[in-house]
This record gives C-alpha cells, structure tokens and sequence, in this order.
C-alpha cells in the first residue's frame, strides 16, 4: 500500500479541502502542518524542489500534486 503524505497548513482552505477528499476516498495519510513544524517544512521542500505552495500531496517519497484543483496558498515562513 502506497503512504501518502498531506503536506499543509491549519490557514489554507485548500488543505482542509485536499484532507476532507482523502478521507472520502478512505485513504490512509499523514498531515504535517508545515507552518507549525520546521522539520516538515524542510522536508517537503526536499522533496518539492523548494516549492513554498501547499497542499502538497506526496505518495512514497514522490510529489503528485501540488495544490488542490488548481488552487493553493504560499507559505510564507523559511
């Protein structure tokens, strides 16, 4: 089973929107709010090329989307 990854924020809508769909779809994930956490934020932006958009959705250490239906916010914290 592949481990998803919700990389977001507690602020962005979008993230909230990304979460309620995974949870429809009866997927198992992992969410790390990036604004809260220095660590999350420094791995996602590994894993993104240094993309500062979220949502960001990761499965087994590979970005597949960023954003969600065309819509994100930047995070604005280093």
């Amino acid at each position: 089973m592949a481990k998803l990854e919700l990389f977001g924020t507690a602020r962005c809508p979008h993230t909230e929107e990304m979460r309620e769909w995974l949870e429809w779809k009866r997927c198992e994930f992992v969410e790390y709010d990036v604004e809260a956490d220095a660590v999350a934020r420094h791995r996602m932006r590994e894993l993104a090329a240094g993309q500062r958009s979220v949502p960001l959705l990761v499965e087994d250490g590979k970005v597949i989307q960023i954003g969600w239906q065309g819509r994100s916010c930047f995070l604005d914290v280093e």
